[in-house]
């Protein structure tokens, strides 16, 4: 967009609907963007589509309540507000019934154990003779184990890793106190190590996706998996990080 900062500061002034579409436009790649990496959680129970949908939303409060005048780079104020507009969005829809969050908990429960048990990730079959079902069926829950636990990592490394420093303490929705900087500081450091105990596979799709953001079809590529075989990956990865994060995990993961 040309002369982004004229169009920012007359849409301040006039909040004329006609410049409001205009950097809906502009900033609709965004949303796109944040409604993909959100998919590999959700992406098998709610259409691609609606997560860009609800993200449109997002978009378009952030665009209503940006101040142009201190200075922040607006991608940064953005991607929170349409991230979340999608999650509050999908647990609206309240669509895992109750017996598949006690599955998904059981689930997580036998991987603890038998990772304590036995030293390593356990394998499915494991999995599914702890849990009493049939393979197929333990296949399923770990497939859908990702939609129950939207995590909160993705935003986690974006908040810490990607923050434009342009970013100032005045600016109230970004301060933060001591206590919180060290509390941040503490939990890159407890994630790196628990990251690194990951196995090889596990290390790959995660430094793929949170740190190269690459998509789900392009870490395929490189791994040369199938895009269904990452995101299994993908999940029992977060598991395994569920497990050593302990008491820290709810700092790191969205309930």
């Amino acid at each position: 967009m040309e002369d982004a900062e004229k169009v920012w500061k007359s849409y301040a002034a006039t909040k004329d609907p006609a410049l409001r579409q205009q950097l809906i436009l502009e900033y609709a790649s965004l949303v796109k963007f944040i409604a993909g990496r959100l998919s590999i959680y959700i992406g098998q129970h709610v259409d691609y589509d609606d997560l860009v949908s609800f993200g449109i939303f997002g978009l378009i409060d952030a665009i209503d309540k940006f101040d142009v005048a201190k200075g922040n780079k607006f991608e940064t104020y953005a991607s929170r507000r349409i991230r979340g507009a999608i999650i509050d969005s999908i647990r609206k829809m309240d669509w895992a019934p109750r017996s598949v969050r006690e599955r998904n908990k059981k689930l997580s429960q036998a991987f603890m154990e038998l990772e304590s048990e036995l030293g390593r990730e356990p394998a499915d079959q494991e999995i599914a003779d702890k849990l009493n079902l049939s393979l197929a069926e333990t296949q399923k829950i770990i497939s859908k184990s990702a939609a129950l636990s939207l995590i909160s990592l993705d935003g986690f490394l974006e908040q810490n890793q990607g923050r434009d420093h342009s970013i100032t303490p005045t600016d109230g929705e970004y301060a933060k106190t001591p206590d919180k900087s060290y509390e941040e500081q503490e939990m890159k450091e407890i994630l790196a190590r628990a990251i690194d105990k990951l196995n090889d596979q596990e290390k790959k799709v995660i430094t793929l996706y949170y740190y190269e953001q690459l998509t789900v079809k392009e870490i395929s590529a490189v791994m040369g998996v199938s895009e269904s075989r990452v995101s299994q990956i993908h999940t029992k990865a977060i598991m395994r990080l569920q497990t050593r994060l302990g008491k820290h995990k709810s700092l790191l993961f969205e309930k």
